[in-house]
């Protein structure tokens, strides 16, 4: 009953991760910093990195390598945010690290999907047939295109408030 209650929290807070980050990339597109998405993203992001370590496993997993490399970044997100106030280079590093970090949860997120849903779990049953390999493939390049051409924006365009 725990674990379902666990499980339950953390895909919930995974989700709001994901879709807060969505909100943040467009506020690196249009120079917006839209505070309130960032605050739910930077929170739910390094929560659900946190909770992922509170599932009983009996051994290193890519998901525990995922969640240590997501909180490295969130901290350096968070500093380049909050105690550099996004000035200088610190805009940059913003960007692409809160972008990783997204990634990274995007990542965990689809390999769950191949994992949990039966329609892909067929498609891919070991995680090393095409169909897993193509989609993770075209997320890491969306995403890398995505967080470069934000980070250009983010740093031309002047900050908004909102």
């Amino acid at each position: 009953m725990l674990l379902t209650i666990l499980t339950f929290v953390h895909v919930l807070i995974s989700f709001a991760g994901i879709l807060s980050g969505l909100a943040v990339l467009f506020g690196l597109f249009t120079g917006k910093r839209l505070d309130r998405w960032t605050v739910l993203f930077l929170t739910t992001t390094v929560a659900t990195s946190i909770t992922g370590f509170f599932f009983s496993v009996h051994h290193f997993m890519p998901s525990h390598a995922a969640g240590i490399l997501s909180l490295v970044v969130l901290a350096i997100a968070i500093h380049a945010r909050y105690a550099r106030k996004l000035n200088g280079v610190w805009r940059k590093i913003y960007a692409i690290t809160a972008m990783v970090a997204l990634y990274l949860n995007v990542f965990v997120a689809v390999v769950q999907a191949f994992q949990k849903l039966p329609a892909l779990k067929v498609l891919a049953p070991t995680q090393s047939e095409p169909p897993f390999k193509l989609t993770q493939l075209v997320v890491l390049t969306l995403f890398v295109v995505l967080t470069f051409a934000g980070a250009i924006r983010f740093r031309d365009k002047p900050i908004h408030t909102t």
